[in-house]
């Protein structure tokens, strides 16, 4: 498993996680661009997900 490919993926809520390449995505989730280890794809998703917090609530005035 060490050498799995993995893609980053993303909902419609902009939430992220990775998933071994070789499988189909589940409902729901969308190839984000982009692949890799499991650390490499870890190591992006800590880059690019930066408000943890679901589209739906971010876009709530405060």
């Amino acid at each position: 498993m060490a050498d799995s490919r993995f893609l980053v993926v993303r909902n419609d809520e902009e939430q992220y996680s990775i998933w071994p390449a070789d499988r189909e995505l589940p409902a729901g989730w969308h190839d984000a661009g982009f692949a890799g280890t499991r650390d490499e794809c870890l190591s992006h998703v800590d880059t690019v997900w930066t408000d943890m917090r679901p589209r739906s609530v971010r876009a709530v005035p405060s």
